[in-house]
């Protein structure tokens, strides 16, 4: 059955209430939960540019990571957090409040474990005083260099706090954290480390940072366009060295290995992958971004009132109008009312004992 006929027939026969009680097809799920979040972000941006950063621990944390991940992850999300929050308020660079949103990635290209957060900040804030938008260069408004210290700062003492008060997961390669001496000498060393921070190209307005954010929303460490073939006990995927001038490349990793990578990313039951800080936080929507919306003539009193239907989503992800008539091409279907599921009980039988 065509894929668009088979959404349309369930919600002809069923309406919308189907959704909130029956298993939908993968794709349709996907795609609709990722449509929607999509629609909600775009109420939240601003008519302004948007910064790419992104922050990187260094390797030697992986495996420490890898095996208590959501402690391991919060603590990364808290550092980049404040980090650019704290900095953005300094009267050096911005004297402004800023907005935030973060997007946790543990995949490189390859597959190997490799946890950064990509960070979207908008070229500009909202004053401290709070009546005015404050604009930032064209450049980045906090220089590399500052944010990398102020990171590694953050994120080494937010580790040592919970690291001091939690019982960590170790393993034969972690075992130097029991000892107290080998402790120190590691974060001694990672204090002298220079840790990686960098700038992507900026995007010019809020339309590319939607379609940025919607690639990434609702993706997997590796799509299924990817892989080239499966035979035996090879897999054989596409991946792009980014240290070879990006360039396109072909690996071959035994079944075992393959799911031993693809399984690192798998984040902890309910963890939440993507946030948003400072004028992008739940708290900060209806004041300080409302605010920055007017100062920046762009605010309209119902933005926040409007919700797409399933079937207006489909129409707007793909063109096609759901609810017409695929008899006639020319009608649309009017939802009367809900069709109730029926009784799976057993008939009563005549003279049945009670």
């Amino acid at each position: 059955m065509n894929r668009n006929n088979q959404l349309q027939d369930i919600l002809k026969l069923y309406g919308e209430e189907y959704f909130k009680t029956h298993s939908v097809p993968i794709y349709i799920r996907k795609t609709l939960a990722k449509e929607k979040w999509i629609f909600n972000q775009e109420k939240h941006l601003l008519p302004v540019g948007y910064f790419h950063m992104v922050f990187t621990i260094p390797n030697e944390f992986n495996t420490l990571m890898l095996l208590n991940q959501k402690v391991m992850y919060n603590v990364l999300f808290k550092a980049v957090s404040e980090t650019l929050l704290e900095l953005a308020k300094d009267k050096k660079y911005l004297d402004a409040d800023i907005g935030i949103t973060t997007i946790l990635h543990t995949w490189g290209q390859n597959l190997m474990y490799h946890p950064h957060i990509h960070c979207i900040v908008p070229s500009g804030g909202l004053s401290n005083l709070g009546n005015k938008w404050t604009s930032s260069k064209d450049k980045f408004f906090i220089p590399v260099k500052v944010l990398s210290r102020k990171f590694r700062g953050k994120f080494l003492f937010y580790f040592k706090e919970e690291f001091k008060d939690k019982q960590f997961k170790l393993n034969k390669n972690t075992m130097q954290f029991n000892n107290n001496l080998l402790y120190k000498d590691f974060i001694n060393e990672m204090y002298l480390k220079e840790w990686v921070v960098y700038s992507k190209a900026p995007y010019k307005n809020a339309s590319h940072v939607l379609q940025y954010l919607g690639r990434y929303t609702h993706r997997v460490a590796i799509s299924n366009n990817r892989i080239i073939n499966i035979k035996d006990t090879v897999v054989t995927f596409e991946w792009r060295d980014y240290k070879d001038n990006n360039k396109k490349k072909i690996m071959s990793l035994s079944s075992n290995e393959f799911i031993r990578r693809f399984i690192t990313h798998i984040l902890p039951s309910g963890f939440v992958k993507i946030r948003h800080y400072g004028l992008n936080s739940n708290r900060n929507l209806n004041a300080k971004l409302k605010k920055c919306k007017i100062l920046l003539k762009v605010y309209t009193q119902n933005e926040n009132k409007e919700v797409l239907s399933t079937a207006e989503l489909f129409f707007k992800i793909t063109g096609i109008n759901i609810c017409k008539c695929k008899n006639c091409d020319n009608g649309n279907y009017i939802r009367k009312n809900k069709i109730e599921p029926r009784s799976t009980s057993p008939p009563l039988i005549k003279g049945a004992i009670k």
